[in-house]
């Protein structure tokens, strides 16, 4: 039985619609929280197989094709744990869940420490519990900070975080590697790099972008466009994570790998990017960087690659035009194009 926290999430969701079409048995939890439409989290567990459900808190239920099985609740509560230990024999956890944003943690900084900080205890916890010796889970390129060295590289010190959520994901890879040490939990921690993709977050700059450009509304562009990201489209992290869990016997100890496209795209290029997929051209005000945010982020994946033969193979057109085409029709814009 494969465990997916953050299963209505936009990584979470992909993983399982992938396992799904593999025959694999999955349990998965989410918040659904209202840091963004929890009608969104929710149209993602209805692709998933669930169509009928109120999503009630610690209600277990069963997908349509019967090999997919949810509960809402938080990672913080030991109800969540109990209702796992008591209903299902665990033997793979992909963790998942966390309060996102950047941004956001600037304004409640509480809900970071208490998902991310004290969430991941339980995570931790739970597998010391039941015996489990490999753990996979998100942690962030955020962690970096304002590292000037580029490509960014696992090697690199990670001492100077510039937001709390960042903070709360470099406190995750120290408890991983505690936990190694005392318990022999082997785990790898997956700095994710700007990932992209149909069913993506409403929050991120390629939602935010694309909307505007099918209500022909201005946008702001923090940093004044100098701004470069690793966007990864989404089915390349799959694969990564996929990667990584077919060859567990590799994880050893406490693991830290980058995955991303090791491509960075200059944020004003990937704003041309989606104007060319939509055939809009969008009004654009240059605005200050915002407090938390980092200039460039450029992932260096060779510790990937060479250890799970991780290759992304998706190019930014193609991923671009993939989600752009998703948002149309999610949305049913087609009376705007």
């Amino acid at each position: 039985m494969v465990l997916i926290t953050g299963i209505a999430g936009f990584i979470g969701f992909h993983l399982a619609h992938r396992l799904i079409k593999d025959g694999l048995n999955i349990i998965g939890f989410d918040n659904l929280n209202d840091y963004y439409d929890p009608l969104l989290k929710i149209a993602r567990l209805r692709q998933l197989g669930f169509q009928n459900s109120e999503f009630k808190d610690y209600e277990l239920v069963s997908s349509h094709s019967g090999n997919v099985q949810f509960f809402k609740g938080n990672l913080e509560d030991e109800q969540s744990w109990n209702l796992l230990r008591e209903s299902f024999q665990v033997n793979t956890i992909i963790h998942l869940a966390a309060q996102a944003g950047v941004r956001y943690s600037l304004e409640q900084p509480e809900k970071y420490i208490s998902s991310n900080v004290f969430g991941f205890l339980k995570v931790l916890e739970f597998c010391r519990s039941i015996g489990l010796k490999k753990l996979i889970y998100a942690s962030s390129s955020s962690v970096y900070g304002m590292n000037s060295r580029q490509p960014f590289s696992e090697q690199e010190p990670c001492n100077s975080p510039v937001s709390l959520y960042a903070a709360t994901k470099r406190s995750n890879e120290l408890m991983a590697s505690t936990y190694s040490h005392l318990y022999g939990i082997d785990s790898i921690g997956l700095r994710f790099f700007t990932v992209y993709g149909p069913w993506g977050r409403p929050d991120m700059a390629p939602f935010l972008f694309t909307k505007a450009a099918f209500l022909a509304k201005p946008i702001q562009v923090f940093n004044e466009g100098r701004q470069k990201r690793d966007f990864t489209y989404i089915q390349d992290i799959i694969n990564g994570i996929l990667q990584i869990w077919q060859n567990s016997n590799e994880i050893n100890g406490a693991m830290i790998c980058n995955i991303g496209n090791g491509k960075p795209v200059g944020l004003l290029d990937f704003i041309i990017a989606i104007e060319n997929s939509t055939g809009k051209k969008l009004a654009k005000e240059l605005v200050p960087a915002q407090p938390g945010d980092v200039e460039e982020t450029y992932a260096n994946i060779d510790r990937l690659r060479k250890i799970f033969n991780y290759e992304p193979s998706i190019s930014l057109e193609e991923g671009v035009k993939a989600f752009t085409a998703w948002f149309k029709s999610f949305y049913k814009l087609n009376r705007l194009s």
